[in-house]
């Protein structure tokens, strides 16, 4: 803990704001997305430039205080904030320089991905991102990047052509294929182990402004058949297309008959990126597909599927995840789904096998730490909830179904991990990956000032 004047030695050389407690912002400043995370550091130091980052990592070095970053706050893990430490928060660092002829992107690492999507959309293009506009760029692309274009054009993390680090201390590198070539190896998936980033550049390609997206409803008493079908379809998919399996209960409002509000449903959700008419006869066989409750599958603008998911996930309210990744979609797994969805404690809750492969697959390990390429299916359990009374009940369902689809499990995608431990970040990597990972922390950060994330742990110091 801090003694009676914290910010003494920081005041006057600190551009952004300090908020400590008893701050009339630090409630607000605090909180993250994941209502279940109620820490309290001991500072807040909301960076305005490159040069507070710095600023705010001496002054936790010199007190001896951990360090959170804090770029969108949307991990479900909470980790951008902390107890009686520092929060280094970026969330104003907002800027998008967008270059239409480079087909580049400079971004700031508090930017959110909607804010990214239109500021790329103005020039009809795009880099891959997420499903929630919400989301912060920085985390996302730090863990990999998994979204509805993925398939086309790789992950985020591939995109990454360049980024400006602070290192644990207090050094400003860049990390390109040019220089420090290591380090943008480990950025490309290796989470936030091994700096501050305090801009991105990205890649960007042609996207839209249209795209065909939307799902066709199926009732679960269908489920067997339903993913049967979902695993034999996207065998064949070409690059354009993403496919994403959902469950959950069907809430008011959704245009099906009234009495199914309430009752499993899932949809086969789309997003086909390339030339409209060729991606609606490759729609077909899905829409004509078995008994649909509604196929609301139609052409969209491409923000307008990418906020699409935003009131799925709001802020504030009780979030505990689970995940695998699936090679397969076997009777196995599915026996299993079909046997712990209708256990779902909560209206609010749905679990999901987004397919992977396609330009996800391709790079190989010297490209970027990104874990496990050759998955097949990104399976999650996302369990929501509003009353913190009810937490056992949920969090007891969640690690139950989880458990039962552990026998088919690959490993794990790093972004959707919780407070899970070591084991399970080693699961997001192939142990050789895992193994240049440690040897990147031990060379960056030896002392693991960056310990609040999905933590490489280093060997040395």
């Amino acid at each position: 803990m801090l003694d009676d004047t914290p910010v003494g030695n920081i005041e006057g050389t600190f551009a952004g704001e300090l908020i400590a407690p008893g701050h009339a912002h630090y409630e607000r400043a605090r909180r993250v997305w994941n209502g279940m995370v109620d820490r309290r550091p001991a500072l807040i130091a909301r960076c305005a430039a490159e040069e507070d980052v710095v600023v705010a990592l001496g002054f936790a070095r010199e007190h001896g205080l951990p360090v959170a970053v804090r770029g969108g706050g949307h991990n479900v893990a909470g980790n951008g904030v902390c107890d009686d430490g520092v929060v280094i928060d970026l969330s104003g660092l907002r800027d998008v320089v967008v270059d239409p002829q480079a087909r580049t992107a400079v971004v700031g690492p508090g930017v959110l991905l909607g804010e990214l999507d239109r500021a790329t959309q103005a020039y009809g293009l795009a880099t891959p991102t997420g499903n929630v506009s919400m989301t912060g760029v920085a985390g996302l692309t730090l863990g990999g990047g998994l979204g509805w274009i993925a398939r086309k054009y790789g992950p985020a993390c591939d995109n990454l052509l360049s980024a400006n680090v602070v290192t644990a201390d207090g050094v400003r590198v860049t990390a390109s294929a040019e220089e420090n070539a290591d380090l943008l190896w480990g950025l490309r998936g290796g989470g936030g182990n091994f700096g501050v980033v305090t801009s991105f550049e990205y890649r960007l390609h042609p996207v839209g402004p249209q795209v065909i997206a939307g799902g066709v409803l199926h009732a679960f008493s269908d489920a067997p058949e339903v993913f049967r079908f979902f695993a034999d379809f996207v065998a064949g998919a070409p690059d354009e297309l993403s496919v994403t399996a959902s469950t959950f209960r069907a809430p008011p409002g959704m245009p099906i008959a009234p009495e199914l509000h309430g009752e499993l449903v899932t949809m086969l959700a789309v997003c086909w990126v390339g030339d409209l008419a060729e991606g609606e006869r490759a729609l077909r066989p899905l829409r004509d597909f078995g008994r649909p409750l509604a196929d609301l599958v139609a052409p969209m603008t491409y923000t307008a599927l990418q906020s699409g998911s935003d009131a799925a996930y709001p802020d504030g309210q009780q979030n505990y995840w689970k995940s695998h990744y699936v090679d397969e979609i076997t009777d196995g797994v599915i026996a299993t789904l079909v046997e712990h969805a209708p256990r779902m404690t909560s209206p609010q809750s749905s679990f999901y096998f987004q397919h992977l492969g396609g330009a996800i697959s391709r790079p190989g390990i010297g490209t970027a730490a990104f874990g496990h390429r050759h998955a097949g299916f990104d399976f999650a359990i996302l369990t929501v909830w509003q009353d913190p009374a009810e937490d056992a009940e949920h969090v007891a369902w969640a690690r139950e179904f989880a458990a039962a689809m552990q026998p088919h499990a690959t490993g794990v995608y790093v972004n959707n991990l919780g407070v899970e431990g070591a084991d399970r970040v080693k699961a997001a990597y192939a142990p050789a990956t895992y193994e240049r990972l440690v040897a990147l922390k031990n060379a960056y950060d030896p002392t693991n000032v960056f310990r609040l994330n999905q933590n490489i742990t280093p060997t040395v110091g």
